[in-house]
C-alpha cells in the first residue's frame, strides 16, 4: 500500500471515529480565542498588539499548531503582506512589502541569528515546533535594530516554563516523501527554578519533478534541533535567563557539471548561547543585562566520480557576539524612556576570502514613548551606529496612534533603515572555474584586477579604478506606513498604506574585461528603488463555532532610474509577432523581479465540538512574475517571456482530540496539485501528512 492509501484511510478512520462519537465534551480548549496580543518586538517593551503604531503581525502557538506547519517559511507564507521565495540554492527567504530577505532581520528571543547565502537567510532552518508566538514588524526597523532591519523583523520567541509539574509532549508526523519530523520538549517551573529542553528532528527522501535530469530537484537530507532553557528567580526584581540552542543539517546528492558526475556532501552546524539579567530596583527602572554568542558553520564537499578526485571544497565559519545594557525608565503613568548600548563583533572566515574578516561596531539607542493626549500614543525613536567598515549611520523613527473611537484607531509611522555592506561585497574573491568570470568584493577589487592584470589575465579596464576608492555606502531608505484598525463585535480589520524609498542599493558591475572574454566583476552603490502598495487584513467571526479571514496585497516595486530613462525615450523591446521595435514608457513597465503585483490569501476554521474536531483550510494566491530580464533592455516589461503564471496554493488540515491529551491531525498541502517543475522547483506537488500529539 503506498503512502496516498495509507493517509487516505487514516483519514476515514478519523472521521468515522468522530461520527460515532457521541459523549458530550468540554469544548473550551476548541473555541476560537482571541490571541493575548502582547508584543515586545515593535517597541522592546510590552504592549497590546492593538495599541502599537506600527503594522505588526502576531502569529500565536495554537494557529501554529492548527495548520500542522513544520518550518518557519511555511507559515510566513500564508501571512498578508509577505511571501516566501526560494533562491537559486533553494533556500526560502521571505519578501515584506515587497522588501527581498537581505533586508529582513531574524531574531530569536529578541537576539539575532547569522549565516545567510548570498545575503538570503535560509528560513527553512527553523522549526517552529517550541514557538510561543512569532512577532512580524513591518517596515524599517533600524532604529532599535540596525543593521539588516531596513525593510521588517521577524522575531521568533520560544516557550518558557509556567507551571509548577513538570509538563511536556510528544509529537511524530510522516508526510510524502518519506519525510519525518518528531518532537520532544519537556519544562517546568518549581519555586525560583525553571527549565525546558526541547528537540526536533526532521529527515526526508527529497524528491524528483525533472527525471530526465541528473540528480534530484530536492536532495535527501536530514536536521537536528536542540534547545535548553534555564530560568531562575533570585527574587521578584531579579531574575535570570540564559538559553542555549545547536542546529545540524546533512545533506548530500549527484548532478552533472561540465558532462562531469558530481557527488557532494553538505552540513551546517549552528550553535547560539544567550544570557540575560533582567533587575528591577524599583518601580521606575527596569534594566537588561544581554549576551549573546553565536556561531554559523556550512562546508560543501564536491568529488568527480569518474575520477575519484576532489572538484571543489567549500567552508564558510561566521561569528557573532552582542553584549548590550538596556533600561526603561517610567517618567511618569504613560510615558515611558528606553535606553540602550551594545558591541558586535563579527568574525567570517570564507573559502573565497584571503583571510579572516572581522566587523566591530559600537550603537546606542533610545526610545520615547508617551501619550500627550489621552486618545493619542507618540513614540520617538532614534539610533548611532559606530562601524568599522562603514560611514557611521543615525537612524530616527516616529510613529503614531490616535483612538478615533472605541473601535476605530488612525496609525502613522515614518522611519529610516540602513544595511550594511557585508563580507560577500567587501572582501569576496571567486573565480568560477567553468565560465571564467570573476567576481571581487568592493574593498580588495583594486588589489586583485591588478594582480590579474600582472598575469596577462585582463584586456582592459572599463572604467578609471580611481572611483573604488571612495568607500562603499550603506544602503538605506526612508519607510511611511499609514493605516487603521477597527475592532467591533465579530470583526476586525487592519488597513495599511506603505512607501519605501531605498537609495544606494548595492549591487554588481563589470569593472574589467578578461582576456578570455568574460568580465571581472564589482559591487557599486547606484539603484534608487521603490515599493509602494496597501495591504487589508480583514476577519469576521461568523460564531463560536465559524471564523473566517482574509488578506490582500498590492504592490509596485519599481527603479526610479529605469522609469526615468522610459520617459526619456531611451527603452526600446521587439515585438516578437511583428519584429518590429518599439519605444516603451512607463505604462509598459511591470517592475522587479520576482515581486508580485497582487497576493492574497483565505482562511477558514471550523470547529466541530461534538467530535473534539477542527478543520483549517487555507488559500494563497499569488499573481504573475518575472524571473529575470529576457529580451536584455534592462526593465521587465511586457515583451518579456520570463514570467510565471499567477497560482493558487490550498493547505487543508482536521484535528481531532481525544481523552484532552491525545491530538490526531491530517493534512494536505498544495491541495491543488500545482506544479511548475521549471521556474518553480519549491512545489513538488500534493502532499500528505499525518501527525499525532501527545501530552503529558
Amino acid at each position: 500500500m503506498n503512502l496516498n492509501n495509507i493517509i487516505t484511510c487514516l483519514f476515514i478512520g478519523v472521521l468515522k471515529t468522530s461520527v460515532l462519537a457521541q459523549e458530550a465534551v468540554p469544548t473550551d480548549s476548541l473555541v476560537v480565542q482571541d490571541l493575548d496580543e502582547v508584543v515586545v518586538t515593535a517597541t522592546r517593551t510590552v504592549r497590546q498588539l492593538s495599541s502599537v503604531p506600527l503594522p505588526v503581525t502576531l502569529i500565536s502557538k495554537q494557529q501554529l499548531q492548527r495548520t500542522g506547519v513544520v518550518r518557519l517559511n511555511e507559515i510566513l507564507n500564508e501571512q498578508t503582506g509577505m511571501i516566501t521565495v526560494a533562491d537559486e540554492s533553494g533556500f526560502s527567504g521571505v519578501q515584506i512589502q515587497g522588501i527581498a530577505s537581505d533586508y529582513v532581520m531574524i531574531l530569536i528571543d529578541g537576539v539575532p541569528l547569522v549565516g545567510r547565502t548570498a545575503g538570503n537567510f535560509d528560513l527553512s532552518r527553523l522549526t517552529v515546533g517550541n514557538i510561543r508566538q512569532i512577532e512580524i514588524v513591518k517596515g524599517p526597523s533600524s532604529s532599535l535594530y540596525g543593521s539588516e532591519a531596513l525593510g521588517g523583523v521577524i522575531n521568533i520567541i520560544t516557550e518558557k516554563p509556567q507551571n509548577a509539574v513538570v509538563k511536556g509532549d510528544i509529537s511524530y508526523r510522516f508526510a510524502s516523501f518519506n519525510t519525518h519530523d518528531a518532537n520532544i520538549s519537556i519544562k517546568q517551573k518549581n519555586n525560583k527554578l525553571g527549565y525546558s529542553f526541547f528537540a526536533n528532528t526532521l529527515q526526508s527522501d527529497g524528491y524528483d519533478l525533472r527525471p530526465e535530469v541528473v540528480g534530484q530537484t530536492v536532495d535527501p537530507y536530514q536536521n537536528y534541533t536542540f534547545n535548553g532553557q534555564l530560568h531562575y528567580d533570585f527574587s521578584k526584581r531579579l531574575r535570570w535567563f540564559s538559553s542555549g540552542r545547536y542546529y545540524m543539517q546533512m545533506q548530500a546528492g549527484t548532478f552533472q557539471a561540465n558532462d562531469a558526475l558530481l557527488v557532494s556532501d553538505n552540513t551546517i552546524n549552528e550553535a547560539n548561547a544567550h544570557i540575560r539579567l533582567n533587575h528591577k530596583p524599583n518601580t521606575k527602572w527596569n534594566f537588561q543585562y544581554e549576551w549573546y554568542y553565536t556561531n554559523y558553520k556550512a562546508s560543501e564537499i564536491v568529488n568527480n566520480v569518474a575520477i575519484a578526485a576532489l572538484f571543489s571544497e567549500n567552508a564558510y565559519n561566521q561569528h557573532l557576539l552582542k553584549p548590550e545594557i538596556r533600561g526603561t525608565y517610567v517618567l511618569k503613568p504613560q510615558h515611558t524612556l528606553t535606553l540602550g548600548v551594545g558591541y558586535t563583533h563579527e568574525r567570517l572566515d570564507r573559502t573565497f576570502f584571503d583571510s579572516k574578516v572581522v566587523f566591530n561596531a559600537q550603537y546606542a539607542y533610545a526610545q520615547y514613548d508617551f501619550y500627550p493626549w489621552k486618545k493619542m500614543n507618540l513614540i520617538l525613536g532614534a539610533r548611532f551606529d559606530n562601524h568599522t567598515a562603514y560611514q557611521s549611520q543615525f537612524s530616527p523613527k516616529f510613529s503614531m496612534n490616535y483612538k478615533l473611537t472605541d473601535a476605530l484607531s488612525l496609525k502613522g509611522s515614518m522611519g529610516y533603515g540602513f544595511k550594511a555592506p557585508d563580507f560577500r561585497q567587501l572582501y569576496f574573491d571567486f573565480t568560477n572555474s567553468a565560465v571564467g568570470y570573476t567576481v571581487l568584493g568592493y574593498n580588495v577589487a583594486v588589489a586583485k584586477v591588478q594582480e590579474l592584470q600582472k598575469q596577462g589575465q585582463v584586456e582592459r579596464f572599463l572604467f578609471d579604478l580611481a572611483e573604488l576608492e571612495k568607500p562603499l555606502e550603506a544602503e538605506s531608505s526612508i519607510g511611511y506606513n499609514i493605516g487603521a484598525a477597527y475592532s467591533q463585535g465579530k470583526l476586525k480589520m487592519n488597513l495599511n498604506l506603505f512607501r519605501n524609498d531605498f537609495k544606494n542599493l548595492i549591487d554588481t558591475r563589470a569593472i574589467a574585461r578578461k582576456t578570455n572574454g568574460q568580465n571581472v566583476f564589482s559591487y557599486t552603490n547606484f539603484n534608487r528603488i521603490y515599493t509602494t502598495g496597501l495591504e487589508l487584513d480583514l476577519r469576521y467571526k461568523l460564531s463560536e463555532k465559524v471564523t473566517f479571514s482574509t488578506g490582500y496585497q498590492l504592490l509596485y516595486a519599481k527603479d526610479k532610474e529605469k522609469q526615468q530613462a522610459l520617459e526619456r525615450g531611451e527603452v526600446f523591446a521587439r515585438d516578437a509577432q511583428t519584429l518590429q521595435t518599439v519605444a516603451l514608457d512607463n505604462s509598459g513597465y511591470f517592475g522587479l523581479v520576482n515581486r508580485s503585483r497582487h497576493i492574497a490569501n483565505f482562511k477558514f476554521f471550523y470547529i466541530i465540538p461534538k467530535w473534539k474536531s477542527t478543520i483549517n483550510f487555507r488559500v494563497n494566491y499569488r499573481s504573475k512574475y518575472a524571473l529575470f530580464d529576457a529580451n536584455g533592455n534592462g526593465i521587465i516589461d511586457d515583451y518579456d517571456n520570463s514570467f510565471v503564471d499567477g497560482y493558487a496554493l490550498g493547505n487543508l488540515t482536521l484535528n481531532k482530540t481525544f481523552s484532552d491529551k491525545y491530538i490526531l491531525q491530517l493534512g494536505v498541502n498544495n491541495l491543488f496539485d500545482y506544479k511548475d517543475t521549471q521556474n518553480i522547483p519549491a512545489l513538488a506537488g500534493i502532499q500528505l501528512f499525518t501527525k499525532i500529539n501527545i501530552q503529558f
